[in-house]
């Protein structure tokens, strides 16, 4: 069967529409009364075992700077299930209900930026450059982006949190994210020659949205 639409490059499109739900609290994953987000998941079988120790560190790092907790589904009715299929993929941001399929494909997206980018998704966060901001931090060049693929770089109106825009953030495209003709479709403003899209890792403005999303007390190592 063919796989789902992809939006933004890498989340499934939802039939409902795509504004960004955690805008409300109805996105979010619960708060136990000891103030931590517990969010199950399911890790298929398929990886191997150095797989799933990139997998399982990546989610250790949540913990280690916010309330967010990642751990095993027991008998939860929400919960992800990540699985190896084409590319990477996941359901509109943050959690959508019953099984919520996080894909990391087992040969070539299993590396830790890449999966704390797509466990932020599942939190409630869209693509750094599809802010509703963006206009101000970067410039979108359409005419070298491949025709077809100009829905990857709509705005979409996001809750920014008070936060500013993150050049540096594990959610950034790269400059050349969907060229046509090897130029840049991302610009940053006013300085073009800022980094954007080699993060390896979240960074302190990813890890103070998800603070304040989930309204974590942290007292916890600060990231560097």
């Amino acid at each position: 069967p063919e796989g789902p639409l992809l939006e933004f490059g890498d989340i499934a499109k939802d039939p409902l529409g795509n504004a960004d739900r955690c805008t409300s609290s109805r996105c979010r994953w619960p708060k136990s009364r000891n103030g931590k987000v517990k969010v199950p998941y399911v890790l298929s079988n398929t990886y191997n075992s150095d797989q799933r120790t990139v997998i399982k560190r990546a989610m250790n790092e949540f913990s280690r700077y916010t309330c967010i907790k990642f751990r095993p589904r027991r008998n939860e009715r929400d919960y992800l299930a990540i699985q190896s299929r084409s590319g990477q993929f996941k359901r509109l941001s943050g959690r959508q209900g019953g099984q919520q399929i996080v894909s990391l494909q087992q040969y070539g997206c299993v590396y830790k930026g890449v999966v704390q980018h797509e466990l932020i998704h599942a939190l409630g966060f869209h693509h750094e450059q599809n802010r509703s901001d963006r206009d101000y931090y970067v410039t979108i060049n359409y005419n070298n982006i491949i025709q077809g693929m100009e829905h990857n770089f709509r705005k979409v109106n996001t809750n920014n949190l008070g936060t500013t825009y993150d050049y540096y953030s594990v959610m950034h495209y790269g400059r050349y994210a969907f060229s046509k003709n090897r130029q840049p479709t991302i610009v940053p403003k006013p300085d073009p020659s800022v980094p954007i899209g080699q993060a390896r890792t979240f960074d302190r403005v990813d890890i103070r949205k998800l603070n304040r999303l989930y309204k974590c007390c942290m007292m916890g190592p600060k990231l560097h």
